[in-house]
């Protein structure tokens, strides 16, 4: 249940950031706005920039499967300087995803998981309310404000790139035509 709940997600969401960033890079490219300008750029002053958005939604991708036990995790380096760092980011999370044991990961939805912030907070959880209530919530936020940094500063992205593996469930003859 745990893993169904984390890893297929994930994998759909770094998947479909990957092929943001492949739009946003020719987007630039053919807009004059360069990989740095789209790099530094950020939502609100006091937001992390484009580069730490993705940095964290691999490192939320990855993060709940070492909490509940799985071995092996990557690091990602904080000093990215371009998309082709990025997507080795995406890429490095997207092999380790592959490699996660689900028995490790379902292995008991009611054992306690504990862990503390930076700034002091610290949470006590089940394995099942910690997938649930902070690591969803956690991937999709990076995920999303990676979304919307690329979209505020004009690249055309739409529902489609953000939600693009769902056309594999589309009922055949139900797609519009205009």
């Amino acid at each position: 249940m745990l893993y169904d709940m984390t890893v297929p997600a994930y994998v759909n969401g770094l998947n479909a950031l990957s092929a943001q960033l492949d739009k946003a890079l020719a987007w630039g490219a053919d807009n004059g706005v360069g990989e740095q300008q789209l790099l530094v750029s950020r939502l609100a002053p006091d937001m992390f920039p484009l580069s730490a958005q993705i940095r964290f939604t691999c490192m939320q991708a990855v993060q709940p499967a070492t909490r509940l036990g799985v071995p092996g995790a990557p690091s990602f380096a904080d000093d990215v300087a371009d998309f082709a760092g990025l997507q080795a980011q995406i890429a490095d999370a997207l092999a380790w995803l592959d490699g996660v044991d689900r028995p490790v990961l379902d292995a008991d939805p009611e054992r306690a998981v504990s862990f503390d912030l930076p700034n002091g907070m610290a949470f006590d959880m089940t394995a099942l309310t910690y997938v649930r209530d902070w690591a969803q919530p956690q991937f999709y936020f990076h995920l999303v404000a990676a979304y919307a940094i690329l979209r505020h500063m004009g690249v055309p992205l739409g529902k489609p790139d953000y939600v693009g593996y769902m056309m594999t469930y589309l009922r055949p003859g139900t797609a519009p035509t205009a």
